[in-house]
């Protein structure tokens, strides 16, 4: 590969990288804001799961922040906006949840294939580390959002 091929490559890498990290940064606010808003009965269990996706996407944001400095790249000042619907029933914010989660699939999966194509096992190992995790979330919100009789 050239240098131009490679410094092309590099390019591309980062700018995913980039807009990985402002997905992760968004998912910080989006699920501190959630667990915010829950209310009633059930609010402690779904708070602290909310919290927890939070502190995932913060160890997310971190771990991208790093890789995107160690190739020379700059991580992103800004997140992703986090839409507010003002609908903040639990399913409301799981439905929020699932799009959010199988946007970070597709972003992670498209990593995972450029890192592949470049030869970059760590970089594939990360982004395949994180579709696995991001994947578990898309199942776990599922399964949150079935009615307790349906199989």
């Amino acid at each position: 590969m050239s240098t131009n091929q490679k410094t092309y490559r590099n390019e591309e890498v980062l700018s995913l990288l980039g807009e990985i990290y402002k997905i992760e940064a968004s998912g910080i606010n989006r699920y501190m804001h959630y667990s915010f808003m829950i209310m009633g009965y059930n609010r402690i269990p779904i708070q602290k799961w909310f919290r927890d996706n939070a502190s995932e996407s913060m160890a997310h944001s971190i771990l991208i922040g790093e890789k995107i400095t160690s190739l020379g790249g700059h991580p992103p000042l800004i997140a992703n906006s986090v839409e507010e619907s003002n609908l903040h029933t639990v399913q409301n914010l799981l439905e929020e949840t699932l799009k959010f989660e199988e946007e970070a699939v597709l972003l992670y999966t498209k990593l995972s294939a450029m890192a592949a194509d470049l030869g970059d096992i760590a970089l594939e190992e990360m982004a395949r580390t994180f579709v696995m995790e991001e994947t578990e979330h898309v199942d776990e919100v599922r399964k949150m959002m079935r009615k307790p009789d349906s199989h």
